[in-house]
């Protein structure tokens, strides 16, 4: 699995004058602690999203549900309507 290092499209070079403003802002001394608070926040979020999904899965486990085998009856459902639909449009071109 790939991870995006860049969101929202930002280019190196605007990441190079952000950290260059930060760094001018807040100091040197403070750009380590900074950093290592932002890291802490992320790890909190994504054990917080761990556990949700964790839950529900047991959730659905304990009452008989299967989550992925419903999900992908939808989504063959809708590719379905999709391709009815699109089906005409296609012929014509």
């Amino acid at each position: 699995m790939q991870m995006a290092i860049l969101p929202l499209f930002i280019s190196g070079g605007e990441i190079a004058f952000i950290l260059f403003i930060v760094l001018m802002v807040f100091g040197a001394d403070k750009v380590p602690e900074i950093a290592r608070g932002l890291g802490k926040g992320m790890r909190q979020i994504k054990d917080a999203t761990n556990d949700i999904k964790s839950e529900i899965t047991k959730s659905a486990e304990e009452h008989g549900v299967d989550i992925t085998h419903d999900v992908r009856n939808e989504i063959d459902k809708v590719k379905e309507d999709v391709n009815e639909i699109t089906g005409p449009i296609k012929r014509k071109f």
